[in-house]
């Protein structure tokens, strides 16, 4: 059986001050059956581990993909370990488009985290545009195929899919929609990596909520979730996570 996982994406929001939201979850989650992480931007991950404990695991919001070097602005898989971290979310939509990054270079950043210890949350998705023009499965199919490393396992590599369109945006897509892709990707998964990709969490990201948070978990192949500002609040992650529990 796959464990489930609640991970929360701060994006760039976030002060020291909304660490008492963190504690606000831990208190009201102390022991929760699924795993739970939080990406803060890197300036709060070493203090959210502190706060954090053993209750939830922390992780960045991306990953270099070298180890140390002339790289302004940007940190290693060993600073993100070094600070806390356990995981490093890489390839997320925003950063493909506003960084313009490909699938080989999220591959780089994947296993550069792996290489340093850390679980990778690789991300996938489409955009409106393609899932118009019913290129869904496509994008999908070669994102995986470019953005996970050969030596991707169960243990290192968790999967997110987050429709582009539906980011922020309030709009979700059907559960049969959220289905079709989630088994799609089991499929390719478990076609390539044999056992380690029935292991895979798949998780799905895109105006996950407390309201809609039940259905989506019963959906074939969601593992969990990638949330942006509901994970914000400990009320809204703590309904997130609750729902996840009962699933």
């Amino acid at each position: 059986m796959r464990t489930k996982l609640a991970a929360g994406n701060w994006k760039m929001n976030g002060l020291k001050a909304d660490l008492a939201e963190v504690e606000a979850l831990v208190a009201a989650h102390p022991s929760p059956l699924c795993d739970v992480l939080l990406c803060p931007p890197a300036t709060l991950i070493s203090a959210m581990a502190q706060v954090a404990g053993a209750s939830l695991d922390v992780g960045a919001q991306d990953c270099h993909m070298k180890g140390s070097g002339a790289h302004t602005g940007d940190i290693s898989a060993a600073m993100i370990a070094d600070a806390g971290g356990s995981h490093a979310i890489v390839g997320h939509s925003e950063r493909r488009a506003d960084h313009h990054e490909s699938d080989v270079m999220v591959r780089a950043k994947a296993e550069a985290a792996i290489e340093g210890g850390l679980i990778a949350v690789i991300c996938v998705g489409e955009t409106e545009s393609q899932r118009d023009a019913g290129e869904t499965l496509t994008i999908i199919g070669n994102q995986l195929k470019g953005s996970l490393p050969d030596h991707a396992t169960a243990a290192n590599t968790v999967v997110a899919y987050e429709p582009v369109w539906a980011i922020g945006t309030g709009r979700t897509p059907t559960l049969e929609q959220i289905a079709e892709v989630h088994d799609f990707m089991r499929n390719a998964l478990v076609k390539r990596f044999g056992a380690e990709g029935d292991g895979m969490r798949l998780l799905y990201g895109g105006s996950v909520k407390p309201s809609n948070a039940t259905e989506i978990f019963a959906v074939s192949n969601v593992d969990g979730a990638l949330v942006g500002g509901a994970s914000l609040k400990a009320a809204d992650f703590g309904a997130i996570i609750a729902a996840l529990d009962a699933a």
